[in-house]
């Protein structure tokens, strides 16, 4: 009986989910305004976000039920990292790309991170995908070498267990950064792009091309996260 019940509730939710998705038709990234800085700074990324007009709405109401509006089941930003995720790599799921978003979402929450900068950053290495591999042999959903993943314990083709370690590799970052650097973020994502060491050598973003392209990409991401979310 209990096994029936919570069928018809993912069946119902399936549903509710797909059509909100579905009525979604938001500006693809080149739609958007392309200023973007090669060190971006986290003001940039909120001011950007805020200037951008918006194209579509996620449908709040479906025949008088009104549903996944900040709060239970899901929070907004959840519907909005699940459809970014969903729009990176259209070979996941509807259902896979929102519990992937929980997931990194939960593991931001647990090492201090912000959830739209995590997902960003996820998005950024590998579009959510957990078969991920790089011609640098970086590989999994947070893309860890092999050498990072034993350093750290990581299980870098285990999607829960890669993004758990991403976000607390990740928010060790930050926590060092903040207070010595003007943009820790920034700091933290030529961290875990370029290697710590890269970072305390040119006290900031290293002058490398990749880096800061890297870095500028996951700020776009992250300032469409928050487009997305933004009520009208």
């Amino acid at each position: 009986m209990a096994k029936s019940w919570y069928r018809r509730f993912l069946t119902f939710y399936a549903i509710v989910f797909t059509a909100i998705l579905c009525e979604c038709a938001p500006a693809t990234f080149e739609e958007l305004p392309g200023n973007r800085q090669t060190v971006p700074h986290i003001a940039t990324v909120v001011n950007t976000a805020l200037s951008w007009r918006i194209h579509s709405y996620y449908t709040p109401s479906i025949a008088g039920v009104t549903l996944l509006r900040d709060g239970a089941p899901f929070a907004h930003r959840n519907l909005a990292v699940a459809h970014s995720i969903e729009r990176s790599n259209p070979r996941l799921s509807r259902f896979d790309a929102l519990e992937l978003a929980d997931i990194a979402l939960d593991a931001a929450t647990r090492h201090a991170l912000d959830g739209e900068f995590f997902c960003a950053t996820l998005l950024q290495e590998s579009a959510f995908d957990p078969t991920a591999m790089s011609s640098a042999g970086a590989v999994g959903i947070a893309q860890f070498t092999i050498d990072t993943a034993d350093r750290y314990g990581v299980d870098p083709f285990d999607p829960n267990d890669a993004i758990e370690g991403a976000a607390a590799l990740l928010g060790r970052y930050l926590a060092a950064y903040r207070g010595v650097y003007d943009d820790p973020y920034a700091a933290a994502l030529a961290a875990y792009n370029a290697g710590p060491g890269a970072v305390a050598a040119y006290r900031g973003v290293p002058p490398y091309p990749e880096t800061r392209e890297y870095v500028a990409d996951v700020y776009e991401r992250w300032a469409y996260i928050l487009h997305d979310e933004r009520k009208r």
